[in-house]
């Protein structure tokens, strides 16, 4: 009897101990309806399912223990939808015409008010586009146009970059700051050290550092650049990085 009451203290113990994450959505894109979503995160290098569900009437659920705050990705079928961050606390995700959201606890607020200001930049880059064919229309010489629209697009490349390089500065020690350069990098065909992945490593924690996807990220980038400047023996084949499917990329744009 006694070891009965221990085990039952010891199990009460160890769920208590444990957070729990509680994510309600509802979706207003009627080809969701009748699907099944799941939770995927990444876990000793690998993309596993951690919780799965069906859209019925529009709306969805997903509720469990977690071990630890982490970032993970919801999913339709094999195609990634959006990020979400699995923290204990009441998660919302809504789904519609003008793309997903998450909200509800302080990661997920902070991530998706990043992600919406990364958009404006998207869309206005985006614009730069509708903005030369009106100049055609008006007009105007190429070469004007060419120097205006290359200065418009400098800046807004040069506040995306400022924009990302600081979130992750914020964010270095917590899940986000990973996960998002795991957005940011999963653009690439083959791991590759530019000045802002550079700058970044420069100023990051150990904690960062050690990441499992940042780690070994930053290994392949830099003898992917030794090989490329001949300082390596090794073939000249670019190595790739063990990196996960690639995450649902920095937009909301409208799902179909």
């Amino acid at each position: 009897m006694n070891k009965i009451l221990c085990a039952s203290v010891i199990v009460m113990a160890l769920t208590s101990c444990a957070s729990s994450y509680n994510v309600t959505g509802s979706s207003s894109v009627t080809a969701l309806d009748g699907s099944k979503l799941y939770l995927k995160a990444v876990k000793s290098g690998e993309v596993r399912n951690i919780d799965s569900c069906d859209v019925v009437h529009g709306e969805f659920h997903f509720a469990g223990l977690l071990d630890s705050v982490r970032m993970a990705n919801l999913f339709m079928d094999d195609e990634s939808i959006m990020p979400v961050v699995l923290e204990e606390g009441d998660i919302t995700v809504k789904i519609g015409p003008a793309g997903p959201s998450v909200g509800g606890t302080p990661l997920n607020d902070s991530l998706y008010k990043f992600i919406d200001r990364h958009n404006q930049l998207i869309n206005q880059m985006n614009e730069l586009g509708h903005k030369q064919n009106q100049m055609i229309l008006d007009g105007i010489d190429e070469q004007s146009i060419a120097e205006q629209l290359n200065a418009e697009a400098a800046q807004i490349t040069a506040a995306e970059d400022d924009l990302v390089t600081k979130f992750i500065e914020a964010n270095f020690d917590n899940v986000l700051g990973p996960g998002v350069f795991m957005m940011i990098t999963s653009q690439y065909r083959f791991p590759v050290l530019t000045p802002q992945i550079e700058y970044i490593m420069s100023k990051a924690t150990q904690k960062f550092k050690d990441d499992p996807y940042v780690r070994e990220y930053y290994r392949a980038a830099q003898e992917n650049e030794n090989r490329m400047n001949g300082l390596s023996e090794t073939a000249a084949a670019p190595a790739d990085s063990v990196a996960p499917p690639k995450p649902a990329p920095l937009t909301n744009a409208p799902q179909p």
